[in-house]
């Protein structure tokens, strides 16, 4: 096991240094309906889903993406740019919706980190590699008895197993953004509203997100193969794969998705009255703004002189 220190993202941070283990170590822990702390871990959750993880619990639950999202999820900003996180929805004493006393009623579908529970995962690119690959540490809860369990296990039978290695495979291209924004820093800068709004979608709102690359607004731009377009439109874990290549050229600029010659020319001609008439429009607020900015100025400094100060000789500090 190795001892190599970790850049944990903040709200996954806590007092323990955790260890690096790899696929072949072994650990003893088990979770089962007999144990005391049953449940436990489910009544009191701060759950980060990813869109993998939303994808399969929308699909148990035959939802749309706007109706899970609105039913089961509260929104949250993951960085200090505000890019857009999603959180389990709990009730008022912080349990799961999902849990029940028999245990979890979604568990075929349950979230990557209730699969790994006992574990925790973060994702990481070595310099010289080409991709990246997730990382394990111990996540050991005061309150968890699975840990006296007399049940040795490699990582890597723990996370086969549970069902971790697919929820990886199919979170890793969403991962990869993370960890080039954050390596990236300060030289890409703040996203737009707009780009925002696009990583929302495609990383979450899955059936918007094929409404927008259904549109002519999309075919304006982007041109893709009719038969990889209607496989992403027919198939929801292919739209998500295609979200983070979309997304690659929205936040990076990077060429992941074919673009239709001359679109951003064609773009702006077809739309130069309408950015013609709002740059004009903003010209104008910022006028106005400034003309009642320059009157307010004014008004108090008559209303201090009408009072017998002048503001710019008094002294006392009532007249600042």
């Amino acid at each position: 096991m190795s001892t190599e220190k970790m850049d944990i993202p903040e709200e996954m941070q806590s007092t323990l240094v955790p260890e690096i283990m790899e696929p072949e170590t072994e650990f003893k822990f088990r979770c089962h309906k007999d144990i005391s702390c049953f449940n436990a871990c489910c009544k009191r959750t701060d759950l980060t889903l990813t869109p993998y993880d939303i994808l399969r619990l929308r699909q148990h639950l035959e939802l749309s993406s706007e109706a899970f999202l609105k039913n089961h999820t509260v929104p949250f900003e993951m960085d200090a740019h505000g890019t857009p996180g999603i959180k389990m929805r709990t009730d008022n004493e912080g349990a799961c919706l999902f849990v029940r006393e028999e245990g979890c009623s979604v568990y075929e579908d349950r979230p990557s980190s209730c699969r790994l529970y006992g574990l925790g995962s973060l994702a990481k690119h070595d310099q010289g590699t080409s991709g990246e690959h997730f990382i394990h540490f111990k996540n050991k809860e005061a309150h968890c008895k699975g840990w006296d369990e007399d049940n040795t296990q490699t990582v890597k039978e723990f996370t086969a197993a549970q069902g971790v290695d697919v929820y990886e495979e199919y979170n890793k291209d969403w991962m990869r953004l993370m960890l080039k924004k954050k390596s990236a820093g300060p030289s890409i800068g703040k996203p737009s509203e707009l780009s925002l709004q696009l990583f929302f979608m495609a990383s979450y709102d899955l059936d918007r997100f094929k409404r927008f690359i259904q549109s002519p607004s999309f075919s304006k731009i982007f041109t893709l193969d009719k038969a990889e377009f209607d496989k992403i439109c027919s198939d929801d874990l292919e739209l998500l794969k295609f979200g983070g290549r979309f997304m690659l050229h929205v936040l990076f600029g990077e060429q992941s998705v074919p673009v239709v010659e001359n679109a951003a020319e064609k773009r702006y001609e077809e739309r130069k009255d309408i950015i013609d008439m709002r740059y004009k429009a903003e010209v104008e607020a910022h006028n106005i703004k400034a003309e009642e900015l320059k009157k307010e100025a004014l008004r108090v400094d008559d209303d201090r002189q009408d009072d017998g100060h002048d503001a710019d000789s008094c002294h006392d500090k009532s007249c600042k």
